[in-house]
This record gives structure tokens, sequence and C-alpha cells, in this order.
């Protein structure tokens, strides 16, 4: 895969702790947007310390959750439609009270009671079965013997997650009004929820669902909004520009053209959409055009490293890696977070074929996986930038690398293996060979 100023590709599943497949999003520039947005109510929340971070996921639809207390998985679709800053700031403000309220872990317990409980009903169903046959004295259905059981635990646990979906609207509001942001956009946002699922909830056993009945839910999550000192505060324009670049960045990636050309018409001047436009243009124009629209944007914002990025991008996918390395330097110069980029500027520096550059590349490359080890694709251009060099040891071990952190178990052994017998035993790529070569994969949870 190419490294790219927008990534689309699988949640390493060593990593990440998930079942492999899974679709994420890797982007500088929304990172670091989502980063901004959390980290205040993060530390509200007494979390800023616990490196807790964002996973984009590319699905279009509306989406946030939480399956662990160090992740909040967010939907592109959430981003792209969400319309103020503080519309998907309400959303991450609700996933964090999840986290900060132990909800995983406490509904694991819950769950492993609930599955006790129902084993010992479905045992105590049968055993009233089997002492009924014996006196021979049985009656009514004996199947509902056993499922009542299983009825009465389901309700119990859904009524424990309808709770704590209470408990995090309620703690979403307090961090926001502790961090001085409007609770406008979360409320907004669950009522647009409720307006959706108020047809399907129509007629529902409300004692079968996972959340709070929508008209409950908004009532309740209103009293308690309106409260809040900071309900017509705007999100400040500088933000509200950002938010505004990234909503059109995803849709430039991941539109088709026709449907870019609709949402950003030629009409519209405004800085988001002719991103959006030169994007596009870049991934399935004429790519003079597509420079010469990203040129524009770089003299608009001279200091934004993504526009940089974009360039590098563009001229590196275009088959002109050796252009595109100073657009990619200038933007790593500029990017408070520039991880990503550094892998792009590696795969130009390889990609120009030059044995000297080597050096280089590995230097960034090393210096992205110290900021974040998870890029699969950062190993595998490690390996060719230490086969440039001629140091098939470390190559070796890159490419085991790279294997492992995608998940492909064997072929990181048989690699790990391979690098082993290139290191004198004991030193650190030994060391580091040996650890893939004797890893035993984890049994994937399939439970909550």
């Amino acid at each position: 895969m190419t490294a790219c100023a927008l990534m689309l590709g699988s949640v390493p599943a060593p990593a990440q702790n998930l079942p492999r497949g899974l679709p994420v999003v890797r982007d500088s520039e929304t990172e670091q947007l989502l980063r901004d947005y959390t980290q205040p109510v993060l530390r509200a929340a007494g979390l800023g310390q616990q490196n807790i971070h964002v996973v984009i996921i590319n699905d279009r639809s509306f989406n946030a959750f939480v399956i662990d207390a160090k992740r909040i998985f967010v939907n592109a679709g959430a981003v792209m439609q969400a319309q103020t800053p503080n519309q998907i700031i309400g959303v991450l403000a609700h996933e964090t009270g999840h986290i900060s309220g132990g909800h995983l872990s406490k509904l694991r317990a819950e769950l492993a009671n609930a599955q006790t409980a129902m084993i010992i009903g479905m045992l105590l169903g049968v055993g009233a079965m089997v002492a009924g046959a014996r006196s021979g004295q049985v009656g009514g259905n004996p199947a509902a013997a056993v499922m009542a059981p299983q009825s009465m635990v389901m309700h119990s646990l859904l009524a424990y997650q309808r709770q704590q979906e209470e408990q995090a609207d309620r703690a979403g509001v307090k961090f926001l009004n502790a961090t001085g942001q409007s609770t406008k956009g979360m409320y907004d946002t669950f009522k647009k929820f409720a307006s959706d699922t108020l047809f399907a909830a129509h007629g529902a056993d409300p004692y079968l669902m996972s959340h709070p009945m929508p008209a409950e839910r908004m009532a309740a999550l209103e009293e308690i909004a309106r409260t809040n000192p900071y309900w017509s505060k705007l999100d400040p324009p500088e933000l509200q520009v950002r938010h505004d670049l990234v909503r059109a960045k995803l849709y430039g990636f991941l539109d088709r053209p026709d449907t870019v050309a609709r949402r950003y018409p030629l009409s519209d001047t405004s800085l988001p959409a002719r991103y959006a436009r030169a994007i596009s243009t870049y991934r399935h124009g004429e790519m003079r055009d597509a420079l010469a629209q990203i040129d524009a944007l770089i003299q608009a914002q001279p200091n934004n490293p993504y526009f940089h990025e974009l360039k590098g991008q563009a001229l590196l996918e275009g088959g002109r890696a050796a252009e595109a390395v100073a657009p990619l330097r200038r933007a790593i110069s500029l990017a408070p977070n520039p991880a990503l980029m550094q892998v792009m500027l590696a795969q130009a520096l390889i990609g120009t074929q030059q044995p000297a550059l080597a050096d280089e590349a590995i230097a960034d490359l090393r210096t992205a996986l110290a900021r974040d080890p998870d890029i699969a694709d950062a190993y595998e251009y490690l390996a060719m930038a230490y086969g440039r060099k001629g140091d098939i040891a470390q190559a070796d071990l890159a490419s085991a690398q790279a294997a492992f952190t995608r998940g492909d178990w064997k072929t990181a052994r048989q690699l790990a293996a391979r690098a082993k017998t290139r290191f004198p035993v004991g030193a650190p790529g030994w060391v580091k060979a040996d650890d893939i070569a004797s890893f035993k994969p984890p049994r994937m949870n399939s439970g909550l």
C-alpha cells in the first residue's frame, strides 16, 4: 500500500487486539484534528495521561464507540456529517464518559455474571423438568422452563446497558461544561439519532433495547444539556475552517468525482471546496491540473503542512518521487505529528533509486515508528532501505516486523527465524527476531 495523506487499510490485529480486517483510515490531518478535539475532554475526565487515541473507521454511517480504555473509534461518516466541531466533540465527550466510567470492564463483569446466572437458570429449569418426569407431573411448556431464565437475564443485561448510556450522556455534559464548550452540538446530534430511530423503535419493547428509548433519552439529555452556561457559544472560526477542510478532504478521497463536483461545485470558491476538488482531480483527473490547484492552495496557506503533504503525495503517486521529496520535507517541518508524513518521505527517498538517500529514509522511518509503532508500511519501506544498503539481517527483521504488525503470524515467524541466523546471538536484532519467532497469537475474545 502506498503511504499517503489519507491511507485506507486494515487495523493491525496484534497491536490493536481486534479482529483482522477492520477498515481504518490513517490521515495526519484528520487524526490531529480529532486529537485536538479529544484532549481537553480527556483532561477534564482525568484521562489526559492515559494515551487514549482516536481510530477512524472507513464507514460512512454516523457512529462512534469504545471497546476498551485506550481507543475511541469514530466512523469517517461521523466527521463528514458533523457540520460543526461541537457536534463531533459532543460525541467524543459521550464516548469519553464510557471510558471514565469504566463501563467496558463493568459490562464484561455483568456479562460474566449474566452468563453464570443463565447457565444456573437453565440447569434449574432442566432439573425441574427431570424431577417432574420422575414424579409423573410434567406439565406446561418444558422449553419455556429452560428459556425463561435466559429471557430474564437478557432483560437485566440490556437494562444495565441503558443505564450506562444515560451515565455517559451525563458525563459528556459534565466534561463539556468543564472545558467551557457548548452542549448544543451533543444535543443536536443525539436529537438527530432520536429522530432516525424513532420510527424503528415505534412499538418496540423498551426492555429489549440496549439504548434508552429516543423520547426518554432526549428528555433526560435536554434537561441537563440546557443548564450548560455555554449553550450559545460558537466554535472558534479557525477551528471551523479546519473542520471544514477535513470534511472536504474525506469527501475528496472517499467520493466519486461526480459526487464531489455536486457537493463542491466550481461556483464554491471557499478553501474547503477547492481542497476537495484538488484531491478529486489528482485522484481521477489530469495531474497538471491537480498540481496547479494544489499550488493555489499552498499560496493561500503557505504554512499549512497538509497542502504540502498533498503535493508530495500527488507527485509520488504520479511517478515523480524525486520531486516529491521537497514538499514532503516542508510538510514535516510544519506538522505537529508528522509520523505518517515521514513514512511517505521515506517512500519518496527510496523511490529516487539513490542509495545515498537510504540512510535518510531509515532515519525518517525509525522516527516515525518511535511515534507510531503500528504503521506496517513503515517496516516494509525500512526493509527496502536496508536492502539498498546491503544490510540483509536488518531487512529480514523489518520484513518480519511488517508481517507481524499486519497479523500475518506464519510469515512473520518464518522471516524472523531467518533473521535470527544473520545476527550474533544475543544482539538487539537477534532478540527482536527471537521475540517474533517465538510469539504465540492470543486467542481473540469474541465476547464483550
